[in-house]
Parts: C-alpha cells; structure tokens; sequence
C-alpha cells in the first residue's frame, strides 16, 4: 500500500506529495516531491529514476528537463526542500536551515520511496547550485548503502564566489563573531534572477513568488552552514558513484549591462568548481558547456542542448543502459573531460 499521498500540481501533468518532517520552532515542516508524466513505453522498474534538487531562490518546475529525460526513458522526480518552493508555509523563514545535514531527511525519505514503492532500482540524482552540494554531502553520507547510482551536478556551489578576505576571514567571522543567526548579511537584485523570467526578456514561465527575482535575503546561520558544508567538501568526500559535474564555460560579472549575461555563469566562479570537483570521489567527470548559464537548464537552446545531450550520454554509459555501439557513438559526438584534464587552462568541452 502506497504511503504517498499524490494531487495534482500547479505545473501542468505533474503531481506532487508531501514528505511530513515533523515541526520546529516556525511550525510544522514538510519537504514536497514532485513527478512528471510516466514516459511512454517503459515499465515503471526499467525506468531509471532522476531527483532533482533545485538550488536557493529556487523550486523544481523545468519541464522541459523532465520532458527531455522522459524521452530519454527517465521518470522524473524532483524534491522541494523544507521551507523551499512547494513547501514553505506561512509564517517560516523561506530556505532556512542552520546545517545543509538537515536536507538528509527528505533527501533519503524522497530516495526510499522512489526505489521502494515507486518501483525503480536504479536512482541518478541532480543537484544544482546549493543543491549541487547538498547532493553530493549527502551521496557521500550514503556511499555505503548503494542508494545512489550516479550524481549529476549543475553548476555546483562549492566555494564562495568572492575574494580571499570574503571567502576566509568573514566566514571565521560567521564562527566566532555573536551574530544573530537570522541576521541578513546580504540581499538585493540579481540581473541574472530578473532576466531569466518572460516577464523581463527571458525565455522561462514560472511561480515568481516561488522564486522572485529579486531574491530571498541571506542570513548569517544560512550562509554558515552552506560554509561548513563547503569546507567539508574541500577536505574531500568518498562519493562512490559516479559523477558528472557541468558548468558554464565562463564566469562573469552579475550585473544588467554586461552584454554576456546570456552567456555566462554570473552567479559563480566556474573555476572554483573545476578546481573542487575532483575533491567528490574517485569517478569524476567534468564538462564545461559553452554559451551556458548558471542553471544549464535555462540556457538558450544551443548550450542547454549541449547540455541535456551530454548528461543523457553520459548516464547511458555509466548505467549501462545501451549497447557499446550507442555508447561509443555518443561518447564521438559529446566529448567529456575528466576533472584533471579540465582543470587544465584551455580544455574545455
């Protein structure tokens, strides 16, 4: 008997149901999984699952990743983290969390349903940005327990994105200084949250009050554990799946007059994640995605083609789920790069 509880969702063709987590100080919490349509021809077992996890400032609603992994013979699921998108409740502090270690909840609660009474035996996890390192914090807590068969990361949060001083000493500041941990420490406009929706220029539709372009304001507990979370990595994690880190092919400036806002990841350093990438496991692919943006899924056609392209080759490859005379051709026609040749200047993909 099925414990999920499934209604329709406000993106069209999909369901959604409510992971309850119990409640803390603001109130009950529930973290909310999502799924599109079945795809057509494929027993629910054959299918390979795919759990999305959106990043800050953000929620699952990329139907057209979930189209094109449903064509590709992917069920596709995706997971509003508490206090996130779907299941922020009135009166809570929307994406708090004082320990990304919390997220580990939902994460396997969403990962036991999938491989349990949803019916799939193998699961492939994408995370993007804040969810990119939650992820892949999480994959390595389970690395024993063979719950996931392959990471694919989106433009992974690894470092911060600024200079030295602001990297090291002010996240020491975090630590020791008697900061209010609710206490914002930075807000304000994105250029690259505003352009992307139609309602400014951008290709993408979506719940603004779920993801606002002006952002959500970052608060000093937040921003220390996403440092904690970092730090961790950097000392290196045992992820015994493999994995698949892509980026943009270029960083730049997060403002409206740069004429490359298109283009470019104008949220983070694409350098820092090439350079931590290899600190995930032992089985580490890196790809750079030209003309790509922060969330490679909401880049224009080309580059989000690329990049849509290069995950489905490369998980047909590491699940097995194609002859060698597939692999090998699109292996020919989407190169990849391991994490020491991209860390190389000049190699990109």
């Amino acid at each position: 008997m099925s414990t999920l509880v499934w209604r329709d969702d406000a993106v069209a063709g999909w369901q959604q149901a409510a992971l309850k987590l119990g409640s803390d100080e603001e109130g009950p919490l529930v973290a909310t999984l999502v799924r599109g349509p079945a795809p057509a021809d494929h027993p629910v077992a054959a299918a390979p699952a795919v759990l999305y996890v959106h990043g800050f400032n953000d929620y699952v609603f990329q139907t057209h990743l979930a189209e094109d992994l449903g064509a590709g013979g992917y069920r596709f699921y995706g997971l509003d983290l508490r206090r996130c998108g779907r299941s922020w409740r009135e009166g809570q502090t929307p994406h708090w969390c004082t320990d990304l270690t919390e997220y580990s909840e939902e994460l396997t609660l969403a990962a036991r349903a999938i491989r349990g009474e949803l019916g799939h035996d193998r699961l492939v996890v994408v995370g993007h940005s804040t969810g990119g390192l939650v992820a892949s914090l999480w994959a390595h807590s389970l690395r024993h327990a063979g719950v996931v068969d392959a990471l694919v990361l989106n433009s992974p949060w690894f470092d911060l994105n600024a200079g030295w001083f602001h990297r090291v000493v002010s996240t020491r500041l975090l630590e020791v200084a008697p900061v209010d941990p609710r206490q914002v420490v930075a807000d304000g406009p994105s250029a690259y949250s505003w352009h992307l929706h139609v309602d400014h220029g951008g290709r993408w539709d979506y719940d603004l009050s779920l993801k606002p372009p002006g952002g959500f304001p970052v608060r000093a507990g937040w921003l220390r554990a996403v440092r904690r979370g970092q730090a961790r990595l950097a000392r290196g994690l045992r992820i015994t799946a493999p994995v698949l880190v892509c980026t943009a092919a270029a960083s730049g400036p997060n403002s409206p007059d740069n004429p490359l806002l298109d283009s470019q990841d104008t949220v983070l350093d694409v350098e820092q994640i090439v350079e931590r990438a290899p600190a995930l496991g032992d089985e580490v692919t890196v790809v750079r995605v030209p003309g790509g943006v922060h969330d490679l899924t909401l880049s224009a056609a080309r580059p989000r083609a690329i990049y849509h392209e290069t995950v489905r080759a490369w998980l047909t490859a590491v699940l097995d789920v194609a002859d060698d005379a597939t692999v090998a051709a699109d292996a020919a026609a989407h190169p990849v790069l391991t994490a020491a040749d991209a860390a190389q200047p000049g190699r990109s993909s």
